[in-house]
Protein backbone atom coordinates (compact mmCIF):
# COMPACT_ATOMS: atom_id res chain seq x y z
CA UNK A 1 0.00 0.00 0.00
CA UNK A 2 1.75 2.90 -1.32
CA UNK A 3 0.18 6.27 -1.13
CA UNK A 4 2.79 8.45 -1.85
CA UNK A 5 1.75 12.59 -2.35
CA UNK A 6 -1.95 11.01 -2.89
CA UNK A 7 -4.44 13.13 -1.16
CA UNK A 8 -7.19 11.52 0.99
CA UNK A 9 -10.12 13.58 2.31
CA UNK A 10 -11.38 11.46 5.38
CA UNK A 11 -15.02 12.63 6.89
CA UNK A 12 -15.36 12.46 10.43
CA UNK A 13 -11.78 12.03 11.27
CA UNK A 14 -11.39 13.49 14.39
CA UNK A 15 -11.82 9.81 16.11
CA UNK A 16 -12.74 6.59 15.82
CA UNK A 17 -12.51 4.59 12.67
CA UNK A 18 -11.63 8.10 10.93
CA UNK A 19 -8.71 8.87 12.96
CA UNK A 20 -7.68 5.29 12.59
CA UNK A 21 -8.21 5.88 8.52
CA UNK A 22 -5.95 8.66 8.44
CA UNK A 23 -2.96 7.49 10.71
CA UNK A 24 -3.24 4.39 8.56
CA UNK A 25 -3.02 6.28 5.20
CA UNK A 26 -0.74 8.90 6.63
CA UNK A 27 1.92 5.65 7.39
CA UNK A 28 1.99 5.05 4.22
CA UNK A 29 2.86 8.32 2.45
CA UNK A 30 -0.27 9.74 1.77
CA UNK A 31 -1.31 13.85 2.75
CA UNK A 32 -5.16 13.72 4.93
CA UNK A 33 -7.57 16.42 4.62
CA UNK A 34 -8.86 15.83 8.29
CA UNK A 35 -12.57 16.41 8.40
CA UNK A 36 -14.42 17.65 11.79
CA UNK A 37 -17.58 19.44 12.36
CA UNK A 38 -17.23 21.03 16.07
CA UNK A 39 -14.79 19.01 17.53
CA UNK A 40 -11.50 20.76 16.47
CA UNK A 41 -9.75 19.63 19.42
CA UNK A 42 -10.13 16.32 18.59
CA UNK A 43 -9.36 16.58 15.22
CA UNK A 44 -6.05 18.43 16.19
CA UNK A 45 -4.98 15.35 18.14
CA UNK A 46 -5.46 13.41 15.21
CA UNK A 47 -3.80 15.39 13.15
CA UNK A 48 -0.92 15.86 16.22
CA UNK A 49 -0.76 12.15 15.51
CA UNK A 50 0.21 11.83 11.93
CA UNK A 51 3.77 11.82 10.32
CA UNK A 52 4.92 15.25 10.00
CA UNK A 53 3.37 16.20 6.43
CA UNK A 54 1.71 18.53 4.75
CA UNK A 55 -2.13 17.72 6.49
CA UNK A 56 -5.24 19.77 6.32
CA UNK A 57 -7.90 20.64 8.83
CA UNK A 58 -11.64 21.19 7.17
CA UNK A 59 -15.02 22.07 9.27
CA UNK A 60 -18.08 20.78 7.36
CA UNK A 61 -21.25 20.15 8.54
CA UNK A 62 -22.61 17.06 6.96
CA UNK A 63 -26.63 18.11 6.31
CA UNK A 64 -25.58 21.64 4.65
CA UNK A 65 -25.10 20.79 1.03
CA UNK A 66 -22.90 24.28 0.53
CA UNK A 67 -20.50 23.71 3.56
CA UNK A 68 -19.57 20.42 1.73
CA UNK A 69 -18.94 21.58 -1.58
CA UNK A 70 -16.99 24.30 -0.29
CA UNK A 71 -14.83 22.08 1.87
CA UNK A 72 -14.07 19.24 -1.01
CA UNK A 73 -12.97 22.80 -3.28
CA UNK A 74 -10.79 23.79 -0.66
CA UNK A 75 -8.74 20.40 -0.29
CA UNK A 76 -8.51 20.33 -4.06
CA UNK A 77 -7.22 24.11 -3.99
CA UNK A 78 -5.06 23.98 -0.67
CA UNK A 79 -3.76 20.46 -1.48
CA UNK A 80 -3.10 20.38 -4.91
CA UNK A 81 -5.75 17.72 -6.00
CA UNK A 82 -8.02 14.97 -4.44
CA UNK A 83 -6.86 11.11 -4.73
CA UNK A 84 -9.20 9.22 -2.02
CA UNK A 85 -12.13 9.71 -0.76
CA UNK A 86 -13.10 8.01 2.68
CA UNK A 87 -16.48 8.40 3.68
CA UNK A 88 -16.80 7.98 7.11
CA UNK A 89 -18.63 10.32 9.04
CA UNK A 90 -21.89 9.19 10.39
CA UNK A 91 -24.25 9.31 13.87
CA UNK A 92 -25.88 6.76 15.89
CA UNK A 93 -28.57 6.66 18.28
CA UNK A 94 -31.39 3.99 19.37
CA UNK A 95 -35.03 5.41 17.82
CA UNK A 96 -37.18 2.39 18.73
CA UNK A 97 -40.23 2.75 16.64
CA UNK A 98 -42.68 1.57 19.39
CA UNK A 99 -41.50 4.30 22.45
CA UNK A 100 -40.81 6.94 19.70
CA UNK A 101 -44.19 9.80 18.98
CA UNK A 102 -44.55 10.45 15.70
CA UNK A 103 -42.65 14.36 16.07
CA UNK A 104 -39.78 12.22 17.74
CA UNK A 105 -39.49 9.80 14.88
CA UNK A 106 -39.56 12.63 12.29
CA UNK A 107 -36.79 14.22 13.83
CA UNK A 108 -34.85 11.18 14.07
CA UNK A 109 -35.56 11.06 9.96
CA UNK A 110 -33.69 14.00 9.44
CA UNK A 111 -30.83 13.57 11.86
CA UNK A 112 -29.77 10.13 10.66
CA UNK A 113 -30.65 10.33 7.27
CA UNK A 114 -29.30 13.59 6.40
CA UNK A 115 -25.98 12.88 7.64
CA UNK A 116 -25.24 9.06 7.38
CA UNK A 117 -26.88 9.55 3.79
CA UNK A 118 -27.65 12.30 1.87
CA UNK A 119 -24.14 14.17 3.33
CA UNK A 120 -22.22 11.10 2.46
CA UNK A 121 -23.95 11.24 -0.96
CA UNK A 122 -23.15 15.24 -1.52
CA UNK A 123 -19.19 14.47 -0.17
CA UNK A 124 -19.64 11.85 -2.99
CA UNK A 125 -20.53 13.89 -5.88
CA UNK A 126 -18.36 16.57 -5.27
CA UNK A 127 -15.18 14.61 -5.46
CA UNK A 128 -16.03 11.73 -7.73
CA UNK A 129 -16.86 15.29 -10.24
CA UNK A 130 -13.45 16.33 -9.61
CA UNK A 131 -11.83 12.47 -10.21
CA UNK A 132 -14.10 12.05 -13.36
CA UNK A 133 -11.82 15.13 -14.80
CA UNK A 134 -8.53 14.51 -13.39
CA UNK A 135 -7.84 10.91 -14.15
CA UNK A 136 -9.74 9.16 -11.39
CA UNK A 137 -9.42 8.26 -7.84
CA UNK A 138 -11.00 6.44 -5.15
CA UNK A 139 -14.13 6.16 -3.05
CA UNK A 140 -14.36 4.23 0.13
CA UNK A 141 -17.25 4.43 2.22
CA UNK A 142 -17.64 2.74 6.16
CA UNK A 143 -21.22 0.79 5.72
CA UNK A 144 -22.07 -1.66 9.06
CA UNK A 145 -23.02 -4.92 9.40
CA UNK A 146 -26.33 -3.53 10.47
CA UNK A 147 -27.24 -3.09 6.47
CA UNK A 148 -27.48 -7.20 6.31
CA UNK A 149 -28.41 -8.07 10.02
CA UNK A 150 -30.72 -4.59 10.71
CA UNK A 151 -30.82 -3.26 13.94
CA UNK A 152 -34.22 -3.52 15.30
CA UNK A 153 -33.92 -0.49 17.88
CA UNK A 154 -31.97 1.94 15.46
CA UNK A 155 -33.48 0.73 11.94
CA UNK A 156 -32.87 4.22 10.13
CA UNK A 157 -29.90 4.07 11.05
CA UNK A 158 -29.76 0.43 9.63
CA UNK A 159 -31.56 1.84 6.56
CA UNK A 160 -28.72 4.35 6.43
CA UNK A 161 -26.31 2.09 5.55
CA UNK A 162 -28.00 -0.30 3.11
CA UNK A 163 -28.55 2.73 1.31
CA UNK A 164 -24.77 3.66 1.25
CA UNK A 165 -24.04 -0.11 -0.36
CA UNK A 166 -26.83 0.26 -3.11
CA UNK A 167 -25.75 4.01 -3.68
CA UNK A 168 -21.39 3.03 -3.46
CA UNK A 169 -22.32 -0.75 -5.79
CA UNK A 170 -24.76 2.00 -8.76
CA UNK A 171 -21.78 3.96 -8.60
CA UNK A 172 -19.24 1.37 -9.00
CA UNK A 173 -21.09 0.89 -12.45
CA UNK A 174 -21.36 4.19 -13.30
CA UNK A 175 -18.19 5.71 -12.48
CA UNK A 176 -15.41 2.98 -13.45
CA UNK A 177 -14.98 4.06 -17.27
CA UNK A 178 -13.72 7.38 -15.84
CA UNK A 179 -11.04 5.31 -13.53
CA UNK A 180 -13.48 6.09 -10.18
CA UNK A 181 -13.23 2.64 -8.41
CA UNK A 182 -15.53 2.38 -4.98
CA UNK A 183 -14.97 -0.22 -2.32
CA UNK A 184 -17.18 -0.07 0.96
CA UNK A 185 -16.59 -1.46 4.16
CA UNK A 186 -18.87 -3.21 6.82
CA UNK A 187 -18.26 -3.41 10.11
CA UNK A 188 -19.71 -5.02 12.78
CA UNK A 189 -19.61 -3.82 16.85
CA UNK A 190 -16.12 -1.60 16.88
CA UNK A 191 -14.57 -0.61 19.59
CA UNK A 192 -15.02 3.46 19.50
CA UNK A 193 -16.91 6.31 21.76
CA UNK A 194 -19.97 4.95 20.20
CA UNK A 195 -19.96 1.73 21.47
CA UNK A 196 -18.17 2.28 24.61
CA UNK A 197 -21.30 2.37 26.88
CA UNK A 198 -22.29 -1.03 25.53
CA UNK A 199 -19.00 -2.36 25.60
CA UNK A 200 -18.71 -1.22 29.27
CA UNK A 201 -21.74 -2.85 30.42
CA UNK A 202 -23.85 -5.53 31.16
CA UNK A 203 -24.36 -6.34 27.29
CA UNK A 204 -20.60 -6.20 26.62
CA UNK A 205 -19.47 -10.16 27.12
CA UNK A 206 -22.33 -10.99 25.09
CA UNK A 207 -21.41 -8.31 22.54
CA UNK A 208 -18.25 -9.79 22.40
CA UNK A 209 -18.86 -13.15 22.32
CA UNK A 210 -21.04 -12.45 19.17
CA UNK A 211 -17.40 -13.29 17.43
CA UNK A 212 -15.45 -16.58 17.54
CA UNK A 213 -12.44 -14.46 18.19
CA UNK A 214 -14.20 -13.16 21.34
CA UNK A 215 -13.27 -9.41 20.91
CA UNK A 216 -14.79 -6.74 18.86
CA UNK A 217 -12.98 -4.71 15.81
CA UNK A 218 -10.35 -2.39 16.71
CA UNK A 219 -11.02 0.71 14.63
CA UNK A 220 -7.59 -0.15 12.78
CA UNK A 221 -9.14 -3.58 11.77
CA UNK A 222 -11.65 -1.08 9.87
CA UNK A 223 -9.08 1.32 8.73
CA UNK A 224 -6.82 -1.62 7.30
CA UNK A 225 -9.69 -2.55 4.77
CA UNK A 226 -10.30 0.72 3.80
CA UNK A 227 -6.28 1.49 2.71
CA UNK A 228 -6.49 -2.38 1.37
CA UNK A 229 -9.37 -1.06 -0.86
CA UNK A 230 -8.14 1.90 -2.09
CA UNK A 231 -4.26 0.60 -3.02
CA UNK A 232 -3.10 0.12 -6.51
CA UNK A 233 -4.26 -3.38 -7.40
CA UNK A 234 -7.25 -3.65 -6.09
CA UNK A 235 -9.49 -1.88 -8.90
CA UNK A 236 -10.85 -4.88 -10.05
CA UNK A 237 -12.62 -5.40 -6.55
CA UNK A 238 -14.69 -2.23 -7.37
CA UNK A 239 -18.19 -2.11 -5.99
CA UNK A 240 -17.47 -4.80 -3.49
CA UNK A 241 -17.71 -5.09 0.34
CA UNK A 242 -15.41 -6.09 3.09
CA UNK A 243 -17.27 -7.49 5.93
CA UNK A 244 -15.22 -6.50 8.80
CA UNK A 245 -16.88 -8.53 11.32
CA UNK A 246 -14.56 -11.57 13.12
CA UNK A 247 -17.38 -13.53 11.80
CA UNK A 248 -20.25 -12.69 13.75
CA UNK A 249 -22.45 -12.42 10.90
CA UNK A 250 -21.71 -14.55 7.78
CA UNK A 251 -23.20 -13.68 4.52
CA UNK A 252 -22.94 -15.56 1.01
Amino acid sequence: MNFDDKVVLITGASRGIGRACAERFAAHGARIAIHYHRNRQAAEKTLAGLPKRDHLLVQAEMGDAESLRHMVETVIREMGGLHILVNNAGIFEDHPLPRLSYDDWQAAVQRILTTNLIGASNVTYCAARHMMAHGGGRIITISSRTAFRGKPEAPLYAASKAALNAMSQSLAVALAPYGIFIGIVAPGVVATDMATLDLAGPSGDSIRSQSPMGRVAAPEDVAYAAAFLASEGAEYMTGTIIDVNGASYLRS
